[in-house]
């Protein structure tokens, strides 16, 4: 591992740097490093599919449904084709967002918990900055 720029940041920090200080630092950051859960890939699939403005309102809608939406019902709120509505829904499926249910020829979606919390925890900080 490269230490040396660690180095001049810890002797900046501590005005006096030796070797135990920069392996005691490096001893804490891979500390931290391993306190972190190692669910990249599902959070950033989710927080992806979220980047996507149709997608994001799909969520939305259906979070803030009373119980499933059919995708017909679903195309009527956002300005995309039903073929557009049934992929990104498919997509938020794909990432654990929404849960699908077919009935016959109708297929019916709702908001995951994890969505839920997800715009939740957006809303909270809505402003901050």
């Amino acid at each position: 591992m490269e230490t040396t720029r660690l180095e001049g940041h810890l002797r900046d920090r501590l005005a006096d740097c030796c070797e135990e200080d920069v392996d005691a630092r490096i001893e804490e950051l891979s500390a931290l490093s391993g306190s972190v859960p190692d669910e990249e890939r599902g959070d950033l699939s989710a927080l992806s599919v979220l980047s996507d403005g149709t997608r994001y309102r799909l969520a939305r809608y259906l979070a803030a449904a009373e119980g499933e939406l059919c995708v017909c019902e679903l195309t009527e709120l956002v300005a995309v084709s039903e073929s557009a509505t049934s992929h990104a829904l498919s997509d938020l499926a794909g990432a654990g967002l929404v849960t699908r249910r077919k009935d016959g020829q109708w297929r019916y979606y709702d908001a995951t918990e994890r969505t839920e919390r997800l715009l939740g925890a957006l809303d909270a900080t809505r402003g901050e900055r």
